[in-house]
């Protein structure tokens, strides 16, 4: 970087000083031009940000299903209300208060994490000078473990607007056991935390809410709060429009669909089978489709809402591929959910037996445990491909369930498709010719610059959680809202995390979770891409939207899912 004088951006206006030493936290010290050009771009604040403001409370809050047992979980935080930052004649809080605040990034990376964290940084800088921001390393272990860095200016410039979560990493443990609460208040009463930000998606800020409830339990002043982070799109609800990071993971993945498009137009022999991230919903896969517009697209919750076999989704895109044929194209890109085969309630049920098998029984080679296997079961067993069986045998995830991103569920659906067109070829019925190409496209998209959108959306998340914590709120999720219209129009608030909650049944007890938002199947993204699917299964419409940009007329542009389900997209 240059010695000269740097711009670090602060929401319209700049501070001008000397270019700083690279970060003791910063492994690359090397940056490209772009990497460069972004460390100086302006980060624009909704307006209600720029001047003083106040907090106007909504009604009491529910949760999304099972109150009454949310209630019981949290009986400290439950039934909050909503915030909401408003514009306001004087400050509403004194600005010689110095406070505390930690920051912990959790669970798997998203673009835009950097900026959450220099919002937060930034408004304690703006508004309540002398305080002190820590960043926890390596995720919730480094709450338990109160292993940390002070955050200052030359610590966290060489990561604005750049991705990845490498300035204090992240990680996948939760707080849950006594012994691991009672750790987190040994950090921060040592620490004198006034308040915790946890940035991270619905287990995440479930944790958070349970961090909450014991901090204000036990009548500890550390208030929590949480920012709404997962690439996968499954973390929102009315008040909580957009998980950050789904914008740029998307065009990222957009990008390489629309390089296999031009490759499979270009040779004309290959059909391209796209695996993309997404366990839980299709939400990536969706809005790939709406951007890239492919001949073939699974969305998980059709399948599932239908009741869809194997062999149902493997005639579907065999059919396709023949009447294709038909018309000289024997090439072709099919874009299918990471989870897929979890939607399937036949495959649920092979997992589920599986599951129990394992838990209790060693799988010899000879095969007799598949004796345990109900009889429909055993069939879909031997149906699928020796590798698939193979991966549906690896250990299982600390929750006991199958490890999804390790079945290479594109690869099946090949195999799948190449014997069954076979057999048309042997009827008569197929006379092209077929050559599968397998993609995952996956940790490609967590990491990437994030978008101008991105960008600016985390850093008012981080912004607006700062806010929240300096007015004594706790146990809410930093929601920024009406975000089809120009950043300054863009609203401001907390939203309480019970509201976002239901139970599940574990282990005999009630678990508190987070609903997952799935794809709606009659809402307005989904009825885009299922009046366009037939053109596009036919006719070519290939679109090849290039790598992001950052400049130019089209930088700013939101992601077709978003648009729609504002409605501010046809």
């Amino acid at each position: 970087m240059s010695s000269s004088t740097l711009v670090i951006p602060n929401g319209d206006a700049t501070i001008r000083q000397p270019a700083p030493a690279p970060s003791p936290g910063r492994f690359a010290e090397v940056y490209s031009e772009v990497q460069t050009h972004r460390l100086k771009h302006s980060l624009p604040l909704p307006s209600v940000l720029k001047s003083p403001f106040k907090i106007v409370e909504g009604p009491p809050s529910t949760a999304a299903g099972n109150p009454d047992e949310i209630a019981k979980l949290f009986p400290n935080v439950f039934g909050q209300p909503s915030s909401m930052l408003v514009p306001s004649d004087s400050a509403a809080l004194a600005s010689n208060e110095k406070l505390k605040i930690g920051v912990v990034l959790s669970g798997g990376q998203a673009p835009g994490g950097h900026n959450v964290i220099s919002g937060i940084f930034d408004y304690l800088q703006d508004r309540v000078k002398g305080s002190t921001l820590y960043g926890f390393k390596g995720g919730p272990a480094g709450i338990m473990r109160c292993k940390f860095v002070e955050l200052t200016p030359d610590y966290i410039y060489p990561y604005r607007n750049q991705g990845g979560f490498d300035m204090i990493r992240s990680g996948r443990d939760k707080i849950e056991t006594p012994e691991q609460f009672k750790q987190a208040e040994e950090t921060v009463l040592k620490l004198d935390l006034d308040g915790l930000v946890v940035i991270g998606g619905d287990d995440s800020n479930t944790n958070a809410c349970l961090l909450a409830e014991n901090f204000r339990a036990k009548n500890m002043k550390t208030r929590v709060l949480g920012c709404p982070k997962t690439i996968d799109g499954d973390l929102k609800c009315k008040e909580v429009p957009a998980s950050f990071g789904f914008d740029t993971a998307c065009k990222i993945y957009a990008e390489m669909i629309g390089n296999v498009m031009t490759d499979a137009r270009s040779t004309g022999k290959y059909y391209h089978f796209v695996r993309l991230m997404g366990r839980a919903a299709s939400h990536i896969t969706l809005e790939c489709a709406l951007q890239t517009h492919p001949n073939i697209t699974i969305i998980g919750e059709e399948v599932a809402a239908k009741k869809q076999t194997l062999k149902n989704v493997t005639d579907y895109i065999t059919d396709i591929i023949c009447r294709r044929a038909e018309l000289g194209y024997n090439y072709g890109v099919i874009l299918v959910p990471e989870g897929l085969i979890d939607f399937i309630p036949e495959v649920q049920q092979l997992i589920a037996e599986l599951n129990e098998i394992l838990a209790h029984d060693v799988v010899d080679e000879g095969g007799l445990w598949k004796k345990n296997l109900q009889h429909q079961s055993q069939l879909l067993f031997e149906f699928l491909p020796r590798a698939i069986q193979e991966q549906l045998l690896l250990e299982r995830d600390p929750h006991g369930n199958v490890q999804v991103a390790k079945i290479e569920t594109e690869k099946m659906l090949i195999q799948m498709v190449e014997t069954e067109l076979e057999k048309r070829k042997q009827e008569g019925t197929y006379k092209g010719e077929f050559k599968g190409q397998s993609h995952f496209f996956g940790y490609e998209g967590r990491c990437g610059l994030p978008t101008n959108f991105d960008s600016t959306y985390c850093y008012a998340l981080g912004y607006g959680a700062a806010a929240l914590l300096h007015f004594g709120k706790t146990g809410l999720i930093s929601s920024v809202g009406n975000l089809a219209a120009p950043v300054e129009e863009w609203t401001v608030g907390g939203t309480a995390l019970t509201s976002l909650m239901d139970v599940e049944r574990r282990h005999g007890k009630f678990k508190p979770v987070i609903k997952k938002a799935m794809v709606e199947l009659d809402g307005a993204p989904f009825r885009k891409f299922a009046s366009m699917r037939e053109e596009w299964a036919y006719k070519n419409r290939y679109i090849s939207p290039g790598p992001v940009q950052f400049i130019g007329p089209h930088s700013d542009d939101i992601n077709h899912t978003l648009l729609l389900e504002l409605g501010a997209q046809a």
